[in-house]
């Protein structure tokens, strides 16, 4: 896993910073032809789970990049809690992503471009953990561009 320091830099610069390591993630899933959505979990400036969407390897509808990032850092860290982590995900997560962020408790979620049909935020619902931060629009338009090209490429 990597090391990096942040001290004394802005934190949004910190964020572009991590979210391009989620969208690094997002191109694996893309050269696989998977849905191109990446995720990266990082605690205390060290990336501690990555993850992208395997959903038609695995044959798994719960495969998503955010599963798998948080799989990832719970057996890197050692424990189920996300305490103190930040998720970064280049969509917003979906319903199901944003539940099992409540569950880990992780601190910050990070994502790239919303998520209009099937993100959280559009189903008005309250699924986060009171006291995970959420912060949307990092990089939004790149993140947005994997996922228009592969949908345009698919029809």
């Amino acid at each position: 896993m990597s090391f990096y320091n942040f001290e004394n830099t802005n934190p949004d610069e910190e964020d572009i910073h991590y979210m391009k390591l989620a969208l690094a993630e997002a191109e694996k899933a893309l050269t696989e032809d998977e849905i191109p959505i990446g995720a990266i979990v990082v605690c205390k400036n060290r990336i501690v789970g990555r993850g992208y969407n395997l959903t038609e390897r695995l044959n798994d509808v719960t495969a998503h990049a955010e599963m798998q990032a948080f799989t990832s850092a719970s057996q890197t860290i050692g424990g189920k809690y996300l305490m103190g982590c930040t998720l970064y995900v280049t969509i917003e997560p979906c319903v199901m992503c944003a539940g099992a962020s409540y569950w880990t408790q992780v601190s910050r979620i990070v994502y790239g471009a919303r998520e209009e049909k099937r993100g959280f935020i559009s189903k008005n619902a309250n699924l986060l953990h009171p006291k995970t931060e959420l912060k949307g629009g990092v990089l939004a338009e790149e993140c947005a561009l994997l996922m228009k090209n592969f949908f345009a490429k698919k029809r």
